[in-house]
């Protein structure tokens, strides 16, 4: 791209960015302001606490990088196993 194009041509949409905020801070962040949870009066008189949609949106995330890091964990675990029975039919062998 010429220097005049990059200067006055037309530009892509900026793209948006994904947020790299830690969930555990986020969820405890929530809770600490008090806005994790707000409470509901029922037509039985009974409080009902009721968590907030941001609360659980930052759980759900928390659970998603688990499940990241565990399934990363497992494929490496997979290949230990592998590794530590192709030298066990060595050790065998010989």
């Amino acid at each position: 791209m010429s220097y005049l194009n990059q200067m006055y041509g037309r530009k892509a949409a900026p793209t948006q960015s994904k947020s790299e905020k830690n969930p555990n801070r986020v969820a405890g962040g929530l809770r600490g302001q008090g806005a994790d949870m707000f409470e509901m009066l029922g037509e039985d008189g009974a409080v009902k606490k009721i968590p907030t949609e941001a609360y659980v949106r930052s759980l759900e995330e928390q659970i998603r990088k688990q499940r990241a890091a565990i399934d990363v964990l497992e494929r490496k675990l997979s290949r230990q196993d592998k590794s530590i029975q192709t030298i066990e039919a060595f050790m065998r062998q010989s």
